[in-house]
Protein backbone atom coordinates (compact mmCIF):
# COMPACT_ATOMS: atom_id res chain seq x y z
CA UNK A 1 0.00 0.00 0.00
CA UNK A 2 1.31 3.43 -0.93
CA UNK A 3 0.90 6.51 1.28
CA UNK A 4 2.79 8.98 -0.97
CA UNK A 5 5.27 9.48 1.87
CA UNK A 6 8.07 10.43 -0.54
CA UNK A 7 6.09 12.33 -3.13
CA UNK A 8 8.36 14.95 -4.72
CA UNK A 9 11.49 13.71 -2.95
CA UNK A 10 14.75 12.92 -4.73
CA UNK A 11 17.35 10.44 -3.61
CA UNK A 12 20.43 8.32 -4.14
CA UNK A 13 20.38 4.61 -3.31
CA UNK A 14 23.71 2.80 -2.89
CA UNK A 15 24.23 -0.94 -2.93
CA UNK A 16 21.40 -2.69 -4.78
CA UNK A 17 22.95 -5.91 -6.08
CA UNK A 18 20.05 -8.27 -6.73
CA UNK A 19 16.48 -8.94 -5.64
CA UNK A 20 17.67 -10.19 -2.23
CA UNK A 21 19.33 -6.86 -1.43
CA UNK A 22 17.76 -4.57 1.15
CA UNK A 23 18.70 -1.64 -1.12
CA UNK A 24 16.72 -3.29 -3.91
CA UNK A 25 13.65 -3.49 -1.67
CA UNK A 26 14.14 0.12 -0.57
CA UNK A 27 14.26 1.26 -4.19
CA UNK A 28 11.02 -0.52 -5.01
CA UNK A 29 9.28 0.94 -1.96
CA UNK A 30 10.65 4.42 -2.62
CA UNK A 31 9.24 4.24 -6.13
CA UNK A 32 5.85 3.17 -4.76
CA UNK A 33 5.90 6.13 -2.35
CA UNK A 34 6.45 8.65 -5.14
CA UNK A 35 10.20 9.27 -4.98
CA UNK A 36 12.60 9.86 -7.84
CA UNK A 37 16.14 8.60 -7.40
CA UNK A 38 19.31 7.37 -9.01
CA UNK A 39 20.89 4.01 -8.30
CA UNK A 40 24.60 3.48 -7.79
CA UNK A 41 27.07 0.72 -7.06
CA UNK A 42 30.70 -0.07 -7.66
CA UNK A 43 31.46 -1.15 -11.26
CA UNK A 44 32.44 -4.67 -10.11
CA UNK A 45 29.22 -5.09 -8.11
CA UNK A 46 27.25 -3.84 -11.10
CA UNK A 47 28.77 -6.53 -13.30
CA UNK A 48 27.98 -9.20 -10.70
CA UNK A 49 24.43 -8.03 -10.02
CA UNK A 50 21.22 -7.07 -11.76
CA UNK A 51 20.98 -3.35 -11.07
CA UNK A 52 19.90 -2.51 -14.63
CA UNK A 53 16.81 -4.67 -14.14
CA UNK A 54 15.96 -2.65 -11.03
CA UNK A 55 16.61 0.62 -12.85
CA UNK A 56 14.12 -0.35 -15.55
CA UNK A 57 11.48 -1.30 -12.97
CA UNK A 58 11.94 2.01 -11.12
CA UNK A 59 12.47 4.21 -14.17
CA UNK A 60 15.77 5.25 -12.58
CA UNK A 61 19.18 5.97 -14.02
CA UNK A 62 22.31 4.15 -12.84
CA UNK A 63 25.51 6.04 -12.09
CA UNK A 64 28.54 3.78 -11.43
CA UNK A 65 30.59 4.91 -8.43
CA UNK A 66 33.19 3.39 -6.15
CA UNK A 67 32.06 4.72 -2.77
CA UNK A 68 35.65 4.68 -1.51
CA UNK A 69 36.62 7.21 -4.20
CA UNK A 70 35.89 10.86 -3.42
CA UNK A 71 36.26 11.66 -7.12
CA UNK A 72 33.62 9.07 -8.05
CA UNK A 73 31.30 10.40 -5.35
CA UNK A 74 31.72 13.97 -6.58
CA UNK A 75 30.73 12.85 -10.04
CA UNK A 76 27.79 10.89 -8.60
CA UNK A 77 26.32 13.79 -6.64
CA UNK A 78 26.84 16.23 -9.50
CA UNK A 79 25.16 13.96 -12.04
CA UNK A 80 22.39 12.93 -9.65
CA UNK A 81 21.38 16.56 -9.12
CA UNK A 82 21.45 17.18 -12.88
CA UNK A 83 19.30 14.10 -13.59
CA UNK A 84 16.85 14.72 -10.77
CA UNK A 85 16.65 18.45 -11.32
CA UNK A 86 17.56 19.57 -7.84
CA UNK A 87 19.10 18.80 -4.51
CA UNK A 88 18.89 15.45 -2.75
CA UNK A 89 16.34 14.62 -0.03
CA UNK A 90 17.48 11.14 0.96
CA UNK A 91 20.47 8.81 0.69
CA UNK A 92 20.69 5.10 1.50
CA UNK A 93 24.17 3.70 2.24
CA UNK A 94 23.85 -0.08 1.94
CA UNK A 95 27.50 -1.00 1.47
CA UNK A 96 29.59 -3.64 3.24
CA UNK A 97 32.32 -6.04 2.27
CA UNK A 98 35.15 -7.83 4.06
CA UNK A 99 37.94 -9.46 2.02
CA UNK A 100 38.91 -11.34 5.20
CA UNK A 101 35.47 -12.93 5.45
CA UNK A 102 35.45 -13.73 1.75
CA UNK A 103 38.82 -15.44 2.09
CA UNK A 104 37.82 -17.33 5.25
CA UNK A 105 40.29 -15.57 7.57
CA UNK A 106 39.64 -16.02 11.30
CA UNK A 107 39.68 -13.04 13.66
CA UNK A 108 43.10 -14.01 15.02
CA UNK A 109 44.59 -14.34 11.56
CA UNK A 110 43.37 -11.23 9.76
CA UNK A 111 45.18 -9.79 6.78
CA UNK A 112 45.62 -6.18 7.90
CA UNK A 113 45.68 -4.74 4.40
CA UNK A 114 42.33 -6.43 3.84
CA UNK A 115 41.16 -5.15 7.24
CA UNK A 116 41.83 -1.60 6.05
CA UNK A 117 39.83 -2.33 2.90
CA UNK A 118 36.95 -3.59 5.03
CA UNK A 119 36.94 -0.34 7.01
CA UNK A 120 37.23 1.81 3.87
CA UNK A 121 34.46 0.06 1.95
CA UNK A 122 32.06 -0.58 4.82
CA UNK A 123 32.50 2.50 7.02
CA UNK A 124 34.78 5.27 5.76
CA UNK A 125 32.76 5.34 2.54
CA UNK A 126 29.85 6.64 4.63
CA UNK A 127 31.97 9.56 5.81
CA UNK A 128 33.08 10.23 2.22
CA UNK A 129 29.47 10.26 0.99
CA UNK A 130 28.51 12.89 3.54
CA UNK A 131 31.74 14.84 3.03
CA UNK A 132 30.95 15.19 -0.69
CA UNK A 133 27.29 15.99 -0.01
CA UNK A 134 28.37 18.74 2.39
CA UNK A 135 31.01 20.23 0.08
CA UNK A 136 28.54 20.37 -2.81
CA UNK A 137 25.71 21.58 -0.57
CA UNK A 138 23.81 18.76 -2.24
CA UNK A 139 21.24 17.99 0.48
CA UNK A 140 17.94 19.78 0.94
CA UNK A 141 17.00 21.01 4.41
CA UNK A 142 15.39 18.25 6.49
CA UNK A 143 16.99 15.63 4.27
CA UNK A 144 17.69 12.13 5.57
CA UNK A 145 20.76 9.90 5.29
CA UNK A 146 20.53 6.27 6.41
CA UNK A 147 23.15 3.51 6.60
CA UNK A 148 22.57 -0.16 7.35
CA UNK A 149 24.36 -1.61 10.37
CA UNK A 150 24.30 -4.75 12.52
CA UNK A 151 24.32 -5.54 16.24
CA UNK A 152 27.84 -6.98 15.92
CA UNK A 153 28.97 -3.37 16.36
CA UNK A 154 28.10 -3.82 20.06
CA UNK A 155 28.26 -7.58 20.64
CA UNK A 156 30.57 -10.43 19.69
CA UNK A 157 29.64 -12.66 16.76
CA UNK A 158 32.84 -14.60 16.00
CA UNK A 159 32.28 -15.26 12.31
CA UNK A 160 31.59 -11.57 11.62
CA UNK A 161 35.29 -10.81 12.34
CA UNK A 162 36.50 -7.40 11.09
CA UNK A 163 33.05 -6.36 9.88
CA UNK A 164 32.21 -5.87 13.58
CA UNK A 165 34.75 -3.05 13.76
CA UNK A 166 33.51 -1.62 10.47
CA UNK A 167 29.94 -1.40 11.76
CA UNK A 168 31.12 0.22 15.00
CA UNK A 169 32.98 2.87 12.99
CA UNK A 170 29.93 3.31 10.73
CA UNK A 171 27.69 4.06 13.71
CA UNK A 172 30.21 6.48 15.19
CA UNK A 173 30.43 8.35 11.88
CA UNK A 174 26.62 8.60 11.81
CA UNK A 175 26.60 10.26 15.23
CA UNK A 176 29.42 12.69 14.51
CA UNK A 177 28.34 13.66 11.00
CA UNK A 178 24.74 13.71 12.15
CA UNK A 179 25.64 16.49 14.57
CA UNK A 180 27.49 18.41 11.86
CA UNK A 181 24.82 18.13 9.16
CA UNK A 182 22.04 18.79 11.65
CA UNK A 183 23.64 22.08 12.63
CA UNK A 184 24.42 23.02 9.02
CA UNK A 185 21.04 22.45 7.36
CA UNK A 186 18.90 20.16 9.52
CA UNK A 187 19.87 16.98 7.66
CA UNK A 188 19.41 13.92 9.85
CA UNK A 189 21.72 10.90 9.88
CA UNK A 190 20.82 7.49 11.30
CA UNK A 191 21.82 3.85 11.12
CA UNK A 192 19.48 0.86 11.16
CA UNK A 193 20.70 -2.25 12.97
CA UNK A 194 18.91 -4.94 11.01
CA UNK A 195 18.20 -8.59 11.82
CA UNK A 196 20.35 -11.19 10.07
CA UNK A 197 18.90 -11.09 6.57
CA UNK A 198 19.21 -13.59 3.73
CA UNK A 199 20.95 -11.27 1.30
CA UNK A 200 23.78 -12.34 -0.98
CA UNK A 201 26.29 -10.63 1.35
CA UNK A 202 24.69 -11.89 4.57
CA UNK A 203 24.64 -15.53 3.59
CA UNK A 204 28.35 -15.30 2.80
CA UNK A 205 29.19 -15.07 6.51
CA UNK A 206 30.16 -18.39 8.09
CA UNK A 207 27.49 -20.07 10.22
CA UNK A 208 24.82 -17.74 8.87
CA UNK A 209 22.00 -20.30 8.69
CA UNK A 210 22.49 -21.41 12.30
CA UNK A 211 22.57 -17.86 13.58
CA UNK A 212 19.60 -16.83 11.45
CA UNK A 213 17.53 -19.59 13.10
CA UNK A 214 18.85 -18.70 16.56
CA UNK A 215 18.00 -15.01 16.13
CA UNK A 216 14.54 -15.94 14.88
CA UNK A 217 13.92 -18.02 18.01
CA UNK A 218 15.29 -15.27 20.27
CA UNK A 219 13.16 -12.50 18.79
CA UNK A 220 9.56 -12.28 20.04
CA UNK A 221 8.48 -10.94 16.63
CA UNK A 222 10.90 -13.09 14.64
CA UNK A 223 13.62 -11.80 12.33
CA UNK A 224 12.86 -8.60 10.45
CA UNK A 225 12.77 -9.21 6.70
CA UNK A 226 14.41 -7.16 3.97
CA UNK A 227 10.96 -5.93 2.97
CA UNK A 228 10.17 -4.69 6.48
CA UNK A 229 13.58 -3.01 6.66
CA UNK A 230 12.71 -1.19 3.44
CA UNK A 231 9.50 0.04 5.06
CA UNK A 232 11.50 1.37 8.01
CA UNK A 233 13.92 3.15 5.68
CA UNK A 234 10.99 4.82 3.94
CA UNK A 235 9.72 6.21 7.25
CA UNK A 236 13.18 7.64 7.96
CA UNK A 237 13.29 9.28 4.54
CA UNK A 238 9.86 10.78 5.08
CA UNK A 239 8.86 13.98 6.88
CA UNK A 240 7.31 11.91 9.69
CA UNK A 241 10.74 11.44 11.34
CA UNK A 242 12.19 14.94 11.01
CA UNK A 243 13.53 15.04 14.57
CA UNK A 244 15.12 11.58 14.60
CA UNK A 245 18.87 11.85 14.13
CA UNK A 246 22.22 10.46 15.32
CA UNK A 247 20.50 7.22 16.33
CA UNK A 248 21.32 3.57 15.84
CA UNK A 249 17.82 2.18 15.44
CA UNK A 250 17.26 -1.48 16.21
CA UNK A 251 15.10 -3.23 13.63
CA UNK A 252 15.39 -6.81 14.77
CA UNK A 253 12.08 -8.11 16.08
CA UNK A 254 13.21 -7.48 19.67
CA UNK A 255 16.42 -9.55 19.52
CA UNK A 256 18.65 -6.80 20.93
CA UNK A 257 16.65 -6.55 24.17
CA UNK A 258 16.35 -10.28 24.87
CA UNK A 259 18.38 -12.30 27.35
CA UNK A 260 17.05 -15.72 26.43
CA UNK A 261 13.74 -16.92 25.04
CA UNK A 262 11.57 -19.91 25.82
CA UNK A 263 12.13 -21.20 22.28
CA UNK A 264 15.90 -21.18 22.75
CA UNK A 265 15.61 -22.85 26.19
CA UNK A 266 13.44 -25.55 24.64
CA UNK A 267 15.86 -26.03 21.75
CA UNK A 268 18.84 -26.43 24.11
CA UNK A 269 16.89 -28.73 26.44
CA UNK A 270 16.07 -31.06 23.55
CA UNK A 271 19.71 -31.29 22.58
CA UNK A 272 21.00 -32.03 26.09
Amino acid sequence: MSYNLLKGKKGIIFGALDEKSIAWKVAMRAKEEGAEFVLTNAPLAMRMGEINKLAEACNAQVIPADATSVEDLENLFTKAQEILGGKIDFVLHSIGMSPNIRKGKSYGDLNYDWFLKTLDISALSFHKVMHVAEKQNAMNEWGSIVALSYIAAQRVFPDYTDMSQAKAVLESIARNYGYRLGRLNKVRVNTISQSPTKTTAGTGVGGFDAFYDYADKMSPLGNASAESCADYCITLFSDLTRLVTMQNLMHDGGFSTMGISEDVVEMISKQS
